[in-house]
């Protein structure tokens, strides 16, 4: 087994894992509140990146931009759809609804796009980099760039803007928000759609690496929510550090053990984890 190479797949799928979650990391740490229909708005950002490309003929520059809208779209009207159970809080009924509009656009999708699988070629894609025994291609290397860049951007976002302000006070204290005159409703809207164009800009930069199908959505809640819940609840730095070490153990245990087992271990771990330190890698000083 070439080690090097291991790490540099790991490294890579890290930054893949992190950019997924990070739609739903901000939305626990803003709204409290998971959305089960994630990994499916996750598909429909890589079938309208595929359709963009492979049907309209458009650049993949134009891609992933259309995507980011599609995302934003859906996650606006799955907001407004339950606009009220999420001021009342009512996490039940949320996961309800989210799991519902999951299966929902997975069926869109399917009647639209078709159930084949797709594959996605980019520019970027078909130019590989060799250095010795090791291999990448430019599209892993502008997944990568793109995901550091996006987090230190959100992170400026949150910690130095008004933007941020209002979301941390909408996280803290909604009710004790309102009466200080921030549109509640707006934030979680908002959120909504940022969640809807994160996941479909990891979907754009994500999908020319494997086959596009509409049963990938599922896998990819299961990533997402280890990834969560390892970073920490709302912490961004948490996320990005949990998307980064989930790769890396799934590189090197599946070539050592073997990659049919890596799910099953990666929830051991992430036990483990939780059993040790509660808090994830949030509960590290400075992670937020």
């Amino acid at each position: 087994m070439n080690l090097a190479q291991q790490l540099i797949n790991g490294i890579v799928l890290g930054h893949a894992y992190a950019l997924i979650a990070i739609g739903w990391t901000v939305l626990l740490g803003v709204a409290r509140l998971v959305n089960f229909g994630h990994g499916q708005m996750y598909m429909l950002g890589a079938f309208v990146t595929w359709y963009t490309v492979s049907r309209l003929g458009l650049p993949y520059l134009v891609a992933v931009p259309a995507a980011m809208l599609a995302g934003v779209a859906v996650g606006y009207v799955m907001q407004r759809v339950m606009l009220q159970l999420t001021l009342k809080q009512d996490l039940v009924s949320i996961m309800i609804v989210t799991l519902g509009f999951g299966y929902v656009l997975n069926g869109a999708a399917a009647l639209v796009f078709g159930s084949t699988g797709q594959i996605l070629e980019t520019p970027l894609s078909r130019l590989d980099i060799y250095w010795g025994d090791l291999w990448l291609t430019w599209q892993d290397v502008a997944l990568v760039v793109a995901a550091i860049v996006f987090f230190i951007v959100l992170k400026y976002v949150i910690d130095h803007t008004a933007v941020g302000r209002t979301a941390r006070m909408v996280a803290e204290d909604p009710p004790l928000a309102l009466l200080a005159g921030i549109n509640v409703k707006k934030v979680y809207l908002g959120v909504f759609a940022f969640e809807g164009a994160a996941v479909a800009l990891a979907a754009a930069l994500v999908a020319p690496r494997t086959p596009i199908l509409t049963s990938m959505g599922f896998d990819e809640v299961i990533v997402t929510f280890v990834v969560v819940v390892l970073g920490g609840i709302g912490s961004v730095l948490g996320s990005y550090f949990a998307g980064l070490a989930l790769g890396l153990f799934t590189a090197f245990f599946g070539a050592l053990v073997s990659p049919a087992y890596t799910t099953a271990a990666a929830f051991l771990v992430m036990i483990a984890m939780l059993v040790l330190r509660p808090g994830g890698f949030a509960a590290a000083p400075g992670s937020r």
